[in-house]
């Protein structure tokens, strides 16, 4: 009796699920990208995704011994079917070729092909599948019929590959078909230790990388990822670019507005522990793009572009995520947005409110890192694309030399 009424007491003082071992691995975001409808002018044409297989490369930001693979219809009006997604080592970025004895099909729930449904993503089933940190990942996907929408993100900097037939497990893909964007791709998770984590950056073009080298990854978030996985600190740390050229806070551009978003792009992300912000400059440069406006319309875009940041805080916080702001770049001299007096002021105006302690939970400086010391309201000459509104490859790698990585430590 007394055994039994030991065993008993173990029974009921027992948690209902199993306690993780220290050693337990977990999964961390090591690459995403933000989904969007994308313009005619980014779009495939439904033929090209007739009867044909995709392969996009995508760069790692940390590595594991397994990983498991996004697939996005988020934008799909009808259920998207997948006939078969594997995986291989790229021989190259810049060349569809793969290591053929690296290739390995994806399954979902232990089918090798999927159905997502309208407006949904799709996780894989998966994979044991070492990759290093810094390494690229060739993801081929055949569509027997083309999605009725696509879901895409433009802006890759990177090379994807497109041709007619199931290529997927093909070393080399001779005819195909070049085009600089990713469809229907949303992230790669690879395991880590039970301390991993994501870093998740929100952000516009200057996130997204415009002025960077295609297939070069020096876009200031991939610099970022290289500095975490030198420290042995941060090398459980993965870095996921949620950037999208021209997304607003305020109002939908190109992509929904950031806080729109927010929910898929970071909230959703995998084991999000801290988010960096950089959005608003085209917020403040669109007020006045054609014509000038009133005083009172300026005052109130600085209003509105601080309460979007404040409801970026207060629904971070909810989740236990550490949010930081940047300041906003410098752009006077641009063709594009040619900002006046009144939009300088506002730039101004939202810095100092980033700066100020109190808000975010900690503010990294872009604005001093890359301005010109001489003319404070402009790209220093060194860290200009040439646009004098988006950085080079320099002073992406300035501004990614100046993250303190002390902000991302617990």
């Amino acid at each position: 009796m007394r055994e039994l009424f030991i065993a008993c007491l173990l029974c009921l003082l027992a948690p209902p699920w199993p306690l993780r071992s220290a050693a337990t691995p977990r999964w961390i975001g090591s690459w995403a990208a933000s989904q969007q409808i994308p313009e005619p002018q980014n779009s495939l044409s439904p033929d090209d995704l007739r009867d044909a297989t995709l392969r996009q490369i995508v760069h790692l930001s940390a590595g594991g011994s397994a990983v498991r693979v996004h697939l996005s219809n988020a934008f799909g009006t009808a259920p998207l079917h997948l006939n078969s997604v594997h995986v291989a080592r790229p021989i190259s970025p810049s060349s569809p070729m793969i290591d053929a004895a690296t290739d390995r099909a994806l399954t979902f729930h232990g089918s090798p092909d999927v159905t997502i449904p309208a407006g949904a993503e799709f996780l894989s089933d998966p994979l044991e599948y070492p990759m290093a940190p810094g390494s690229d990942l060739a993801i081929s996907i055949y569509f027997e019929h083309p999605p009725d929408r696509q879901t895409s993100h433009p802006g890759s900097r990177a090379t994807s590959y497109f041709t007619h037939g199931d290529l997927v497990f093909a070393a080399d893909l001779p005819s195909a078909t070049k085009v600089d964007h990713w469809y229907q791709l949303s992230g790669v998770d690879v395991t880590a230790d039970t301390h991993g984590a994501s870093v998740i950056i929100l952000g516009d073009s200057i996130t997204d990388g415009r002025g960077s080298t295609t297939n070069g990854n020096d876009r200031w978030p991939d610099v970022l990822a290289r500095r975490l996985q030198a420290d042995r600190r941060f090398r459980n740390v993965g870095v996921v670019n949620q950037g999208i050229g021209g997304n607003h806070l305020l109002t939908d551009g190109l992509g929904p507005n950031a806080l729109a978003r927010f929910d898929r792009d970071v909230l959703g992300q995998t084991a999000v522990r801290y988010l960096i912000v950089l959005e608003g400059v085209n917020d403040l440069g669109g007020l006045a793009r054609t014509e000038e406006t009133t005083p009172a319309d300026h005052a109130a875009l600085v209003q509105r572009v601080i309460g979007v940041y404040q409801q970026m805080m207060m629904r971070s916080h909810a989740h236990r995520i550490k949010i930081i702001g940047c300041t906003i770049l410098p752009y006077v001299g641009s063709a594009y947005y040619h900002p006046g007096a009144a939009s300088e002021t506002d730039r101004q105006a939202v810095n100092a409110w980033i700066r100020t302690p109190g808000h975010f939970d900690a503010v990294i400086d872009f604005d001093r890192v890359v301005r010109d010391p001489d003319h404070p309201d402009r790209l220093h000459p060194a860290f200009d694309s040439g646009d004098h509104l988006h950085p080079s490859p320099a002073g992406y790698a300035a501004m990614a030399n100046a993250v303190p990585l002390s902000l991302l430590t617990r």
